[in-house]
């Protein structure tokens, strides 16, 4: 067995460590008591309870709970935030996906979301066998190793090749059996550990050192490893070439070693349960036409491995930067009306992109996007909404109004009583009343929200309060799982 290390490796200023470090930070210490009492203190229950469960149904189940969870890791081709949306290659394909699976569903109005949940590298595999994903996507290598755990889709990505990379000063590697005796960097999850394991297999053969492998932490993607080379703190590692070669236009001291390639004509697809064989078919059936290779795959991996301005330019950082400037208010006020910080937050992120200088047509403003109408009713009586401090004092003790006035009562669950309030924080109180009543008379549940009364909001307010809850709901769980890795 080669030696293993463990290294935990922690430079603050590579920009994918911002992230992880903006995100990680524990919350302040609350400051004084809760103003509610226990009964309304059971609204602000977590929405995502339901990605805290298990559950490993295949296709029809997660169609009728109507969201499909996707386990992936923070990187910035994969996946990521930038200018208040998500974006990145794995994220441009599921959400692809995402309105196929749309367009051939029955009822096309109550639409299937798809939830991204960030994980550690390691937690892939575990989290989506146990049932707290449905999907793996992060470009994940196909190997008999994966494969005996879990089912792999159509490769979307193929001719891969696992290269070694280098900082530029290392120049004496001409063959692989060059790297005997030499550390080389990477997570022991990857498939890159796997290549460099049967590499030590052919030289224990042929009586040579060893690759002297250091397991890096499950939290570095292979970008940042790329970044911690290039910066000199790390000697040698092994990448996917797409990967290595995107990155190259803007590392300048790294090295690709192309002809010292451990896994050659790679796969890449997404991973799951062996199960749920119509989840795979739907999935394969969509990467049919959007495969690298066709028209459209063609069109999704240039936008995010042929162009290097995204890779300069850490926008996401900037992202969560507003994150970490806007906390310690959001915090203040959650801690003053019995909130959880991270749901006002992605209440925050729907209305207006984390933007505090954001105005609607209608003459919402702020962070929370309160109408200076609103904000000055006696019930809520916030001066000058325009002041950051002010704007979210409005908003959420706006939202405690409606939970307290409208949302109260026993029949509601608590999750229930959040997600009609932030419905009626978007379209009204008066309108989510007629929604309910409408729902009764549907014979549907005029106290659950998901697949009941935004059913009547179709027809009486149309898609727009449905998307702003199922919105919500899926930032809530994206920052929460986030900050919970």
């Amino acid at each position: 067995m080669p030696k293993m290390k463990v290294g935990w490796i922690v430079l603050g200023v590579l920009l994918l460590g911002g992230l992880t470090y903006v995100l990680s930070t524990k919350d302040a210490d609350k400051s004084g008591p809760p103003q509610h009492t226990s009964e309304t203190a059971q609204a602000t229950l977590p929405l995502d309870a339901h990605i805290q469960e298990t559950s490993t149904d295949d296709l029809p189940g997660l169609i009728d709970k109507r969201y499909i969870r996707v386990l992936t890791t923070v990187n910035r081709t994969n996946f990521f935030i930038a200018e208040g949306h998500l974006v990145g290659y794995e994220y441009a394909l599921l959400k692809g996906y995402q309105d196929f699976l749309n367009s051939n569903l029955d009822n096309r109005d109550l639409k299937i979301v798809l939830e991204f949940i960030p994980v550690a590298r390691d937690e892939l595999i575990p989290g989506l066998r146990e049932g707290y994903g449905d999907i793996a996507a992060a470009g994940l290598t196909v190997t008999p190793k994966r494969s005996g755990k879990v089912d792999f889709t159509t490769p979307y990505l193929s001719g891969i090749d696992e290269v070694v990379v280098t900082h530029a000063s290392i120049r004496d590697l001409e063959h692989l059996s060059d790297l005997s005796g030499k550390e080389v960097f990477v997570r022991q999850s990857s498939s890159y550990f796997q290549s460099l394991q049967r590499l030590n297999d052919r030289l224990k053969e042929d009586a040579r050192k060893l690759v002297d492998i250091t397991a890096l932490s499950e939290n570095l993607e292979t970008e940042s490893i790329l970044e911690m080379v290039n910066s000199g703190a790390l000697g040698i590692t092994v990448a996917d070439s797409h990967i290595a070669q995107a990155w190259s236009k803007v590392l300048p001291d790294i090295r690709i070693h192309e002809d010292l390639v451990l896994r050659e004509g790679a796969q890449i697809a997404w991973m799951v349960r062996q199960e749920n064989p119509k989840l795979r078919q739907s999935l394969n059936a969509y990467l049919k036409d959007h495969k690298k290779g066709t028209l459209l795959g063609n069109i999704y991996f240039n936008r995010y491995y042929s162009k290097a301005d995204q890779l300069k330019n850490p926008i996401e950082i900037e992202q969560w930067n507003k994150v970490k400037q806007y906390k310690s208010v959001i915090q203040n006020y959650a801690d003053k009306y019995n909130f959880d910080w991270v749901l006002l937050l992605a209440l925050a992120f729907q209305e207006s992109g984390l933007e505090h200088d954001a105005r609607s047509d209608a003459g919402a403003v702020g962070l929370m996007q309160v109408l200076p109408s609103t904000a000055s009713d006696p019930k809520i009586d916030i001066p000058n909404v325009q002041n950051l401090n002010n704007n979210v004092h409005a908003g959420v003790k706006y939202l405690r109004f409606l939970i307290d006035r409208y949302y109260s009562d026993g029949d509601l669950r608590p999750r229930d009583r959040i997600r009609f309030a932030l419905a009626a924080y978007n379209a009204g109180p008066a309108k989510i009343r007629k929604v309910r009543r409408l729902a009764a008379e549907m014979g549907l549940n005029k106290d659950r929200w998901f697949r009941n009364v935004e059913l009547a909001a179709l027809r009486i307010i149309g898609q727009e309060t449905v998307r702003y809850v199922s919105n919500i709901n899926k930032y809530y769980v994206l920052y929460q799982t986030l900050i919970r890795n």
